[in-house]
């Protein structure tokens, strides 16, 4: 197996770091030192530790997207997409331990000032918004504004089920949100 290279070192031992430990209690020499690489290797790539966030969000928006497209794909309706998108979550957030989601976890332990690593986070619930968005507006049943209000409603519904599944360690929260997104968009 090829051995990554030090950019990719960095953002693989950071993610790890910010995902499980958090982003304020994650320091630059322990990144520099669980990655293996020299401090002047790592400022070569990446000029603060907020850089590495934004690199490790990316990184993490990219995959999650991906993993979701592909579980929701078996479906045959959009409508069927937003509601498989539950299912997602339960697969994710059980693979996962229920540590929950990467954005609201770091965004929650951000400095005021780190702007580049909360337009990240929003960057990644907008483009979830979008695409469900994009799922309803494909349906016939809805209008363009009633799309958008469900998809709204969902994406709520979705967002709030994350947080009380890692708060609660449990799945349930995500299957009352499916069933309420089910009645939603019946």
């Amino acid at each position: 197996m090829k051995r990554l290279g030090v950019k990719e070192r960095i953002v693989e031992t950071a993610s790890d770091l910010f995902y499980h430990n958090g982003y304020n209690q994650t320091g630059i020499n322990q990144i520099i030192a669980e990655a293996g690489v020299a401090k002047a290797s790592m400022y070569q790539h990446f000029r603060s530790k907020e850089d590495i966030a934004v690199a490790y969000l990316l990184g993490r928006h990219a995959i999650w997207m991906t993993n979701l497209f592909d579980f929701v794909s078996t479906e045959d309706t959009s409508k069927g997409k937003v509601i498989r998108s539950f299912d997602y979550l339960i697969d994710w957030l059980c693979a996962v331990e229920f540590r929950g989601c990467g954005w609201q976890n770091i965004i929650t332990d951000l400095p005021n000032d780190h702007d580049k690593i909360r337009n990240q986070a929003i960057n990644h619930k907008n483009q979830i918004r979008n695409y469900i968005h994009t799922l309803l507006k494909n349906e016939a049943e809805y209008s363009v504004e009633q799309a958008g209000q469900l998809g709204d409603q969902v994406l709520i519904l979705i967002e709030g089920a994350i947080i009380l599944s890692q708060i609660q360690k449990n799945k349930w929260p995500i299957l009352a949100a499916k069933n309420a997104a089910i009645s939603l968009l019946k």
